[in-house]
């Protein structure tokens, strides 16, 4: 009996060991258990929502181009020179797309967006018990976070559709698979989030760029409009006009921000190489008109844009092994700027097609982004650390605009924010000439004015795509800058291409549509 006992003890005490034996300890990570025991734990989870979800769509991708470009490449208003081996974009422009063959690319979208969402649900739920975190701290940190969560939701329900609506921890396994929510739910959570944020005295009143490179409350007041103006269009049809304005007022009246203005020479005519484009292009960031910008250090993380200033054939002459027109403008595109009257579509401003050489001998290559080029980098270094802005003042102005003549009708003051972004462009006509030319017009052709601004205004931050899903209007160009708006669905793009509604939003990618059963597919792409 004894022996059997003593046989017992010795297959007890051997499990026991065998269980410690097996357990695994993280040496190279924090235990969820272990983490947010401290102020630094807050900080850090809130520090690493400016590298994941929606900011890493922006990084740049020397071949494919920004995954930010897709909507203008879906636009047939862009093209990439390399895109013979990018398959993504002749899907864009060709409208192939579905759920199967851009399943790896669309599911890297849905991938990385969600995991933003996972870090913010985790910071928003246990900054507010972290040991030794000072109340401020804690406050801003929360903003920030449900800034980030929002921002991503809104990228998703625009480029998916409602999706679901995760605002939780995954802590264990139940409620794995859940099912989309509708597209109002979505932009409900959207709108609290940045409601949140925006809140008096939870984030700082001044400019990113005075504010350690942290977002500010300028930037959540500045999406919070730009949703709002969004809620009101396709697909929700929600009138958030009155919202809109009274958010970029918020930012416009705050006196923080204000568009940056052209050098001038001793005659006080324009400097074209001191243009405020230019000094956008030269400038690390413009901090009172970037109001919320990605940054890049070099040696940290270096800026790929400078790559898409040339098309590949400069490389040989320039310092990196690699450029290409990945942002190419589209004859259609260059068509929207007038050649007389618009400086952005001069030489060497938005865009630039020569280079001068060291002898003397000019270069000539296709129409390229010069927004991008940064001189250092591609003569000498071959590497750039200028920050690429998101959210603009001019972006504000323009929602100002629209919204404004959407909910109180053509006021001065309406087309005075219209005429700051269009004024600067027209470098050679008076302020009173540009307010005249869109004085007595309707709402309807006044916002139509607005449309064409943000089009040629607005291209580098991406935003064509997002506009053509909230209007249903495509910008059909003409000779001097003419543009006229048709309904999307049923128009030609310049791929020979033709919009049915389906393609106003991307396919759920198949491999998400796999792992979580409840997952529907949005129409027409079954």
């Amino acid at each position: 009996m004894k022996k059997f006992i003593a046989i017992i003890f010795s297959a007890g005490m051997l499990a026991t060991s065998c269980s410690e034996f097996l357990t695994e300890v993280p040496k190279d990570e924090i235990a969820p258990d272990q983490f947010f025991q401290n102020p630094e734990h807050a900080y850090n989870s809130v520090n690493a929502l400016y590298r994941s979800g929606v900011p890493s769509l922006f990084g740049a991708s020397v071949y494919g181009g920004s995954r930010l470009m897709f909507g203008p490449y879906l636009s047939g208003l862009v093209d990439n020179d390399y895109k013979g081996q990018e398959i993504h974009v002749q899907h864009a422009q060709q409208l192939t797309l579905n759920s199967v063959n851009m399943s790896g690319y669309l599911g890297g979208f849905w991938r990385d967006m969600y995991l933003g969402i996972s870090r913010a649900n985790n910071a928003i739920k246990y900054i507010p018990t972290t040991p030794g975190l000072p109340e401020a701290d804690a406050n801003r940190l929360l903003a920030e976070a449900r800034f980030f969560r929002a921002m991503n939701y809104y990228y998703l329900v625009r480029y998916f559709g409602g999706v679901p609506l995760i605002t939780e921890p995954y802590e264990n396994l139940e409620n794995l698979y859940v099912a989309r929510a509708s597209v109002a739910e979505v932009y409900a959570l959207i709108t609290e989030d940045l409601t949140f944020a925006a809140g008096e005295g939870r984030l700082a009143g001044t400019t990113m760029s005075s504010n350690e490179n942290r977002i500010t409350q300028g930037a959540a007041q500045s999406l919070l409009a730009e949703v709002y103006l969004t809620m009101s269009g396709y697909p929700l049809q929600a009138d958030h006009y009155a919202d809109a304005a009274r958010e970029a007022r918020a930012v416009i009246n705050g006196g923080t921000y204000s568009l940056t203005q052209h050098g001038r020479n001793a005659g006080g005519a324009v400097d074209a190489a001191n243009s405020a484009y230019n000094k956008a292009r030269m400038a690390d960031n413009l901090p009172n008109e970037h109001i919320y910008y990605f940054e890049y250090a070099v040696g940290i993380e270096n800026s790929g844009y400078t790559q898409y200033a040339f098309p590949v054939s400069m490389a040989p002459e320039l310092a990196y092994a690699i450029f290409n027109n990945a942002y190419r403008p589209t004859a259609g595109l260059l068509r929207a700027y007038d050649p007389d009257e618009d400086l952005r579509i001069q030489e060497k401003q938005y865009f630039h097609s020569s280079r001068t050489r060291e002898n003397g001998t000019v270069a000539n290559f296709d129409t390229a982004p010069h927004l991008w080029f940064d001189e250092q980098a591609s003569v000498e270094t071959a590497t750039s650390g200028k920050d690429l802005p998101i959210i603009t003042y001019a972006n504000v102005l323009l929602i100002a605009a629209e919204a404004i003549a959407r909910s109180e009708g053509v006021t001065a003051e309406a087309i005075d924010y219209l005429a700051q972004v269009r004024g600067r462009a027209y470098w050679q006509q008076t302020d009173a000439q540009v307010k005249a030319q869109l004085s007595g017009l309707s709402p309807e052709r006044f916002v139509q004015e607005v449309w064409k601004e943000r089009l040629r205004e607005l291209l580098f931050e991406f935003q064509v795509w997002s506009d053509i899903q909230r209007t249903r209007q495509y910008p059909v160009t003409a000779a001097g800058g003419q543009i006229s708006f048709v309904n999307v669905i049923g128009h030609r793009n310049s791929f020979g291409a033709t919009y049915a509604e389906t393609h106003l939003l991307f396919p759920l990618p198949d491999d998400e549509l796999q792992r979580n059963p409840s997952l529907e597919q949005n129409p027409g792409y079954e």
